[in-house]
């Protein structure tokens, strides 16, 4: 009988079956939207359950500054078109604001159960790129002004950092004040 195990890290998954190793690199379909547009990246691991943990854990288990490691944020407008929204991940949305930004009277932050048929991400993993349709991208106005950028990659325990202009462009985003003070 064959063992076989599966080993992942470092962006790469070991299959090990008696005594052969093949090694393959783990690519998001964030990261391979990324490479077919040509822009550079890092992409980054960080040890996970199958549950999402919040994003300060995020930042810190990437020993990365938090004002860096963004979240994605998926709300509902009046009018039933769905808007996404990039903050850092230690602000908390205002959702005045951001009815303001997209010109929506208000929105809501649409449920749990939702993300993954809205977005075909799951809670922890969803990314402003990639997702099934792209929807009017909202960054918090701070993304305009940092060197980095990062958001999760497509999956949890996986992120990238790339140029915020970037990230932006290929989200024909836009960028506002949409924290709370």
């Amino acid at each position: 009988m064959r063992k076989v195990v599966l080993c992942e890290g470092n962006n790469k998954m070991a299959i090990c079956m008696e005594d052969c190793v093949f090694m393959k690199e783990i690519k998001t379909n964030v990261m391979r939207i990324l490479d077919k547009e040509k822009v550079e990246y890092t992409h980054h691991e960080y040890p996970h359950g199958k549950d999402a943990v919040d994003g300060v854990t995020v930042a810190t288990l990437m020993n990365q500054n938090p004002d860096y490691v963004f979240k994605t944020l998926v709300t509902k407008g009046m009018g039933r078109d769905y808007y996404v929204f990039v903050v850092p991940v230690d602000h908390e949305l205002d959702l005045k604001k951001c009815a303001k930004s997209v010109g929506e009277k208000s929105v809501e932050m649409i449920p749990v159960k939702d993300i993954t048929k809205v977005t075909g991400y799951v809670r922890g993993g969803c990314s402003p790129l990639g997702m099934k349709k792209q929807f009017k991208t909202t960054f918090h106005i701070t993304a305009e002004s940092i060197p980095k950028i990062i958001v999760s990659a497509g999956k949890i325990g996986y992120q990238i950092d790339l140029k915020p202009e970037d990230l932006i462009r290929l989200t024909n985003g836009q960028c506002a004040d949409i924290i709370k003070d």
